[in-house]
């Protein structure tokens, strides 16, 4: 909208076909109007075009609206994932359950602790890193959630369901409102390499996608060094669709589309 020039001279003059004043008519104004603008020269006073705009409420921008990058105070920014129960798949029933650091600090922590876990995720040392690592998540604003991935009730894996157009990764792509993000390592020795983590991968984008109507895809940023974790992702209906320069490393960003998720 253009400004609002309250100096312009509407005084009921018109140009003339020369670009001269052709006549000036003569208004008498009401009383009360003429009282109204007496006091709109009074110091300090403001007439309704230089008003100040009504305040916003906090976390909301211009004119009342709220931006994407800025969630409500309180708003459940992942559609209570912790509801989501459990979802069948090939080699048994899988669920997301948040983590509870008094609950499952030693085993996430024996993951990290993997060399082949550690060399990507590093957060090899004492449990105190791991804990750090959890509670930054389970103190914030729900952005991202730490989770056990369970598998017929066995603790499998180690994921993160995140808001990728919220965090940090949205600086280096072209991200939508509501894109969800997953990190994911898969716990046991024995369940690596045979097909465990792109079962679970599959199983969890299509669970955001079914639980989260605003989201249009499912995107990850494994290390593009990570060939097994990349090859997971494409074998789980992952499409590469760029290399991109984090500050960490350079991972390669697959993206789950929802329009895909049936066909591929």
């Amino acid at each position: 909208m253009p400004p609002t020039d309250a100096s312009a001279d509407t005084s009921g003059t018109t140009p003339s076909a020369g670009g001269g004043v052709e006549d000036t008519l003569e208004l008498r104004l009401p009383e009360e109007l003429v009282e109204l603008f007496e006091q709109d020269r009074q110091p300090g006073s403001r007439t309704a075009v230089d008003q100040d705009p009504p305040a916003a409420t906090p976390g909301e921008g211009p004119e009342g609206k709220h931006p994407d990058h800025a969630p409500f105070p309180g708003e459940d920014l992942l559609d209570a994932l912790s509801e989501w129960g459990a979802v069948p798949t090939p080699i048994g029933s899988f669920q997301l359950v948040p983590v509870r650091i008094e609950r499952d600090l030693r085993l996430i922590s024996r993951w990290m602790n993997d060399p082949a876990v550690a060399a990507f995720w590093e957060l090899a040392g004492p449990e105190s890193a791991t804990e750090a690592h959890l509670g930054g998540q389970l103190a914030g604003d729900g952005r991202s959630v730490p989770c056990l991935g369970v598998l017929d009730g066995v603790p499998t894996g180690y994921f993160e369901i995140y808001r990728a157009d919220l965090d940090p990764l949205a600086r280096h792509y072209p991200a939508r409102p509501h894109d969800t993000g997953i990190h994911l390592l898969i716990g046991g020795v024995a369940d690596r390499g045979r097909g465990v983590g792109t079962t679970l991968l599959r199983a969890a984008a299509d669970h955001v996608l079914d639980h989260r109507p605003r989201c249009g895809r499912v995107v990850a940023e494994p290390d593009l060094r990570n060939t097994p974790s990349v090859s997971a992702f494409l074998s789980a209906g992952f499409r590469f669709s760029a290399e991109v320069d984090l500050p960490d490393k350079r991972a390669a960003l697959m993206v789950r589309d929802r329009a895909l998720s049936k066909v591929l």
